[in-house]
């Protein structure tokens, strides 16, 4: 990977809408060589995909919570049961296994209090293995889903 394929990426990152010809523009390439650059970005796994950012306030979610997860034990049938029951959730839009206490982060989104506690008791608190689970609010998103920086070697702005 090369200083222009991370401008790609950075500019992807930015609009992932932008066409071809408005990409080449931006990395200074013409058409063919930003194209073959792109679809090269796309087979190695560099980019895994494209999407739509949504508001969570706009479609009803604007109640989010943080849930630290404590396993009462690790083993990798309890860990994996745990995990598949996890990706089963619909509100709970990432999950991240951690070194050290606790085991996991839940982020989880709902509409409201109300339906946030719902959630918690019937499908959160009845995952399997689990020992606790540690909620907080999220006040207000202070950085949200930036773009990544670019590769190490690269000077720091």
């Amino acid at each position: 990977m090369d200083a222009i394929d991370r401008k790609i990426l950075t500019e992807l990152q930015l609009d992932g809408r932008l066409t071809v010809t408005e990409l080449a523009a931006r990395v200074r390439l013409s058409v063919s060589p930003c194209h073959r650059r792109l679809r090269d970005l796309e087979k190695s796994g560099a980019i895994r995909g494209y999407r739509a950012v949504v508001e969570p306030s706009a479609v009803g979610l604007a109640f989010e919570a943080l849930i630290f997860v404590t396993m009462r034990v690790e083993d990798r049938e309890t860990v994996a049961a745990f995990e598949e029951a996890v990706a089963a959730v619909p509100h709970v839009v990432q999950a991240q296994r951690l070194f050290g206490e606790p085991d996991y982060l839940l982020r989880v989104t709902a509409a409201d209090l109300a339906s946030y506690q719902r959630l918690y008791d019937e499908r959160l608190a009845t995952l399997p293995g689990i020992q606790r689970l540690t909620s907080t609010l999220v006040m207000k998103h202070v950085v949200a889903d930036r773009p990544l920086p670019e590769a190490p070697g690269t000077p720091v702005q």
